[in-house]
């Protein structure tokens, strides 16, 4: 049995990827080393994964179709996870292209050869995003998401649409999973954790968009994993005569944290106090997210459990020791 984990250097990909490997599993990983954000932080990623028994990687873009489906033709996959996206609310806003080429012809190239060389089951990243301007709390897989207010937002929904539509016509079972508010060691340099630790450690005010009238439902990335793991040997039942099938996870904490009691958790976890800058709302951006994971726990017994506090002193504790801070 071989994984193939897309966005393997990415930061959930790489713990997913230590994860598989952990268990026994024959990961691949590809990514394509793109420098959206720092490409040194990613090669230390990689440097990691390499030494892990039954890792191999392969530099890749999934927008190479030819190259994607040699690779699934050399390897008969019998799961899929596909993390590979371009990611970031905000610069979706000045560049769209990039969004329409790996969120839109990427995904379809990686369901493409999931048609044709069929492995048993394709967990594929959505995204929190996807609700949208939508006001009803908490968001459930059962709400309509017909209002994204980011591309990033329907580049996702778009994924959810194509994966459904695949299943339906050619019989394969996938898994989509809406994160909400990744974080964790090793995590994107692009978000409000990591930004906000770099700024308070160089004496840097942080920004705060819209005046702190904001919150989020932060999912620490051990638990995104879990929840992963739990999920792999589990893909959707068909139902009647339906051949395939496309089931939607909200994977959350399930408990909204309000932006500024964030920033004080982080000022305890580093000592430190922020200066801030309070800014007005940004194009793109919700005012709460806050996911029901009853879905989740249904299939896999399993609901995210570790706490913001704990969670933001394991980034911390990982941010001084990689920068020797």
């Amino acid at each position: 049995m071989t994984v193939l984990v897309t966005g393997a250097a990415g930061f959930i990909g790489f713990h997913t990827v230590q994860r598989l490997c952990r268990e026994g599993q024959e990961v691949v990983g590809i990514d394509n080393l793109n420098d959206y954000y720092d490409v040194e932080l990613k090669h230390a990623r990689l440097k990691v994964l390499e030494t892990l028994p039954g890792f191999r990687f392969r530099k890749m873009d999934i927008v190479d179709k030819p190259a994607l489906m040699s690779l699934f033709q050399e390897h008969a996959f019998t799961e899929v996870i596909h993390l590979a996206a371009q990611a970031g609310v905000r610069f979706s806003l000045d560049n769209p292209d990039v969004y329409g080429q790996s969120n839109l012809v990427g995904f379809l190239n990686v369901l493409e050869a999931c048609r044709h060389h069929r492995p048993e089951h394709l967990i594929y990243a959505s995204s929190s995003s996807v609700y949208g301007a939508n006001s009803k709390l908490p968001f459930s897989v059962e709400d309509p998401v017909e209002h994204p207010v980011s591309l990033y937002a329907a580049s996702k929904r778009a994924n959810e649409l194509l994966a459904e539509s695949y299943c339906h016509l050619y019989g394969l079972k996938a898994s989509g999973l809406r994160f909400f508010t990744v974080y964790g060691p090793w995590g994107r340099p692009d978000m409000a954790l990591f930004k906000f630790t770099d700024a308070i450690l160089k004496g840097l005010p942080i920004d705060i968009y819209n005046q702190g009238q904001m919150s989020r439902d932060f999912t620490y990335v051990d638990d995104i994993v879990e929840g992963i793991a739990r999920l792999r040997p589990r893909p959707p039942v068909p139902e009647g005569s339906v051949t395939g099938v496309n089931r939607l996870f909200n994977i959350g904490r399930g408990m909204p944290v309000a932006l500024l009691d964030f920033v004080e958790c982080l000022e305890s976890a580093l000592d430190l106090q922020a200066r801030r800058n309070y800014l007005p709302m940004q194009a793109g951006d919700v005012v709460k997210t806050w996911a029901d994971v009853s879905a989740l726990a249904e299939r896999v017994g399993f609901s995210p459990q570790v706490t913001l506090e704990t969670g933001v002193r394991a980034f911390v504790k990982w941010y001084r020791q990689f920068y020797r801070i």
